[in-house]
């Protein structure tokens, strides 16, 4: 689990990050990114009923990227908001091996 302070959650929140940032895609996963002038990052998690239309695989798919991200969260940048969005067609194996290749493209890490 993340801890409460690098959670994104309001909806004002993903509106800033989806109107002012910049987002990258590494194969089905996409982050949106901006600057969030704090001196921590925090990280939203997307995943549509179109990956899946059980709620059981898209909170899983939701807890194993938490934990990508809590692994990395001391190498990744401070002051960032970011939404990562999951697309149809992604396997649960693959996703913390895209997160890690997405944040060194982003150049958050």
């Amino acid at each position: 689990m993340l801890p409460k302070e690098n959670r994104l959650k309001n909806k004002k929140d993903f509106e800033k990050v989806f109107k002012n940032g910049k987002g990258l895609k590494e194969g089905l996963l996409y982050v949106k990114f901006a600057g969030n002038n704090l001196a921590y990052s925090r990280f939203g998690f997307i995943v549509s009923t179109k990956v899946s239309k059980k709620a059981v695989v898209r909170n899983k798919i939701k807890r194993v990227l938490r934990e990508a991200v809590k692994s990395e969260i001391k190498n990744i940048k401070k002051g960032i908001d970011a939404a990562i969005i999951v697309n149809p067609g992604i396997k649960k194996e693959e996703l913390s091996l895209k997160i890690k290749s997405l944040f060194k493209k982003a150049k958050l890490i």
